[in-house]
C-alpha cells in the first residue's frame, strides 16, 4: 500500500500542471494526426498487407507516440535537476520506484488520451475496432512506456548538469529505433541487411505484437515475442532507474 500511495502522489504531482494547461495535449497531437491524415492514405493503394492498411498503420503510430513521449520525459527531470526541486523530493520517504512509475504513468495518461482520440478518428477511415485486442495493446504500451520513461530518467541524471548528452543520445537512438521498427513502412521490401537490423530491434517486435493485438489476433506468436521484449525493457529500465534515484544526483 505504501508503494501504491507513493505512486499516486507522484502521479498527481506530475499531472496537475498538465491539467491546468490542457492545450499542451492538443499541441502534442499535431504530429500523430499529420501522419494519420497525410501519410496514412498513401498506404491505401499499396499491396502486401495481410490486413487493412489502417489496421497495420494505426498501431504503428501508437508505438511511435509511446517511443517519443516517455523517452522524452527526461527533459522535465532535467529542468527539476537545474532548479534543485528534485533534491527536495529525494529527501522525502517516497519509494524510488514509485517516483519512476508515477512520473511515467503521467506520460502514459497523456498517451492514453491521445490514443483514444487517434483510434476514434481512424474508425471512419477503415480501422476495425477489436475492444479486447485494443485494451491488451494499450496495456502492453503501458509496460513499454514505464521502461522507456525509466531509461529516460537515467539518461537525464547522467546528463546533468549540461544536458547535452541527453539530447544527443535521444536523437541518435530514437530515430534509428523508429525507422528500423517498421512503424511507418513495412520492412519486408527492404534490403537483407535492413531486415536483419529490424529483427534485432526490439521495438519492431513490439510493433508486430501491437498490430496482432489490434487486429484481434491475441494468440499470434508475435504477441509473445513483443511481450517478452516489452517486459525486458521495463525490467532493465526500472532496475537502472531505481539505482540512479537511490544514488541521488
Amino acid at each position: 500500500m505504501h508503494f501504491f500511495r507513493d505512486t499516486a502522489t507522484v502521479f498527481q504531482r506530475e499531472i496537475t500542471p498538465t491539467l491546468r494547461q490542457p492545450t499542451t495535449i492538443l499541441f502534442s497531437m499535431a504530429q500523430p494526426l499529420l501522419f494519420l491524415f497525410l501519410f496514412g492514405p498513401l498506404l491505401s493503394g499499396t499491396t502486401g498487407f495481410t490486413t487493412s492498411p489502417w489496421q497495420w498503420f494505426v498501431p504503428g503510430i501508437l508505438v511511435m507516440m509511446c517511443l517519443f513521449g516517455p523517452m522524452m520525459a527526461g527533459y522535465n527531470l532535467l529542468v527539476e535537476l537545474g532548479t534543485g526541486s528534485l533534491e527536495r523530493v529525494l529527501v522525502t520517504p517516497l519509494d524510488r520506484s514509485a517516483m519512476l512509475i508515477g512520473r511515467t504513468l503521467k506520460e502514459f495518461a497523456l498517451l492514453l488520451v491521445q490514443a483514444v482520440l487517434l483510434i476514434g478518428l481512424s474508425v471512419p477511415l477503415g480501422f476495425q475496432l477489436h475492444p479486447v485486442g485494443v485494451l491488451a495493446g494499450l496495456a502492453l504500451l503501458l509496460v513499454f512506456g514505464v521502461g522507456l520513461g525509466s531509461l529516460s530518467y537515467v539518461l537525464a541524471i547522467a546528463a546533468h548538469p549540461g544536458g547535452e548528452l541527453f539530447y544527443a543520445v535521444t536523437q541518435l537512438v530514437l530515430f534509428p529505433l523508429m525507422l528500423l521498427s517498421g512503424v511507418l513502412l513495412p520492412m519486408d521490401s527492404g534490403p537483407a541487411w535492413l531486415q536483419v537490423a529490424a529483427r534485432i530491434n526490439p521495438v519492431s517486435h513490439i510493433a508486430d505484437a501491437e498490430r496482432a493485438l489490434f487486429s484481434g489476433q491475441l494468440l499470434e506468436p508475435s504477441v509473445l515475442a513483443g511481450g517478452l521484449a516489452t517486459v525486458a525493457i521495463a525490467a532493465v529500465g526500472l532496475l537502472l532507474g531505481t539505482r540512479a534515484m537511490k544514488r541521488g544526483v
